[in-house]
């Protein structure tokens, strides 16, 4: 018995150790040199890779650093090799270049970060619906569609010229500008609204914050995910359905084919050669899937938050979805991962 017994307990000594080294071999970073994220210059693509290197480097003690850049550069430079991840791949604002380093098999298509990215035309919520709890009535009720623009343009009244109401548009020199011109025409609004071009984002962002903190009309472009979607309840106006070939043709210069924006996957992209190397880290970024509206929620938090970070804002983020990110990844990461986040400081 006391021989039969020392077996079991030398048996079960050498299965904790082979326990322990395969937990620290499934969590040790696979690459052994820093893994280079694509610093896109927008708060969303910063945001989710916040979020991801944070997992990386809690749950897979990984090294992680990025390299800034505006979309041509950076994908460009993952095609070299120089970035391994990028979090954000808009395939319609780099269309060509996408599709011509994808077809130099030199980066990897991963899953969808997130989907259903929208842009159109939007009004507040209170202007339709209005909004008992500031005292505001519903000033247009029956406001639905685009072309329901023209019979409310005095309640959009431009104040530099009152028979006018006032069209917010996209930021001057955008694809989405040129695209809102030909729409005002299309859809004879142009005769009725002057069309005001910001030439920032952070100038468009004032005037809509103004216009909804006072509860007053205005009807704007806007896109999503933003930290704007993410604050302030807008309603889309809706347009003919999107169509491709009827938005090519409309954006060719065919009024009569004027159609909505399309709503897109966004995208995550990988370097080839990092695809291969790593291939649980690859498991997991392919995992990683948010949506269009927890990506609103959490720019919203970094707004509100003034001087909070990406990585704050990640670890937020982290804190108040742990059923969502604890998919992406194994209990073993997951558990680090969490281990980490309960050392953060509250103020976080």
């Amino acid at each position: 018995m006391l021989a039969s017994h020392k077996i079991i307990l030398i048996t079960t000594a050498l299965f904790s150790i082979f326990s322990t080294h395969q937990s620290y071999a499934d969590t040790s970073c696979e690459i052994k040199r820093p893994i280079i994220f694509g610093g896109l210059d927008w708060d969303s693509a910063q945001f989710h890779n916040a979020v991801a290197r944070y997992i990386l480097e809690k749950g897979y003690s990984c090294k992680t650093d990025e390299l800034p850049g505006s979309s041509m550069p950076i994908l460009a430079g993952m095609v070299r090799g120089d970035i391994d991840i990028m979090m954000e791949v808009w395939p319609e604002s780099t269309k060509e270049a996408w599709t011509k380093a994808l077809k130099s098999k030199k980066v990897v298509q991963l899953t969808p970060n997130f989907g259903n990215a929208t842009q159109g035309w939007f009004v507040p919520r209170y202007l339709v619906e209005g909004d008992p709890k500031r005292g505001i009535k519903p000033m247009a009720p029956d406001l639905k569609h685009v072309r329901d623009l023209v019979k409310y343009k005095l309640l959009f009244k431009d104040p530099e010229e009152p028979t006018k109401g006032r069209f917010h548009n996209c930021i001057l020199g955008w694809f989405c500008e040129v695209i809102n011109n030909k729409k005002l025409v299309a859809y004879g609004l142009d005769k009725h609204f002057n069309n005001l071009r910001p030439g920032t984002g952070a100038a468009l962002d004032a005037a809509i914050t103004s216009s909804y903190k006072r509860g007053k009309p205005f009807v704007t472009y806007y896109w999503a995910p933003t930290w704007i979607m993410g604050t302030y309840d807008m309603i889309q106006l809706e347009e003919p359905a999107y169509n491709q070939a009827d938005f090519e043709a409309f954006e060719a210069g065919d009024p009569k084919r004027v159609t909505a924006y399309p709503t897109v996957d966004i995208y995550k992209g990988m370097h080839t050669k990092f695809h291969d190397k790593a291939p649980q880290i690859t498991k997991f970024i392919n995992a990683y899937t948010t949506t269009a509206k927890l990506t609103s929620d959490a720019l919203s938090y970094l707004k509100k938050k003034r001087g909070t970070s990406h990585k704050k804002a990640a670890i937020n983020f982290l804190r108040t979805n742990p059923k969502l990110w604890k998919q992406w990844v194994s209990t073993e990461v997951a558990t680090k991962v969490q281990q980490s986040l309960n050392k953060e400081s509250p103020s976080h």
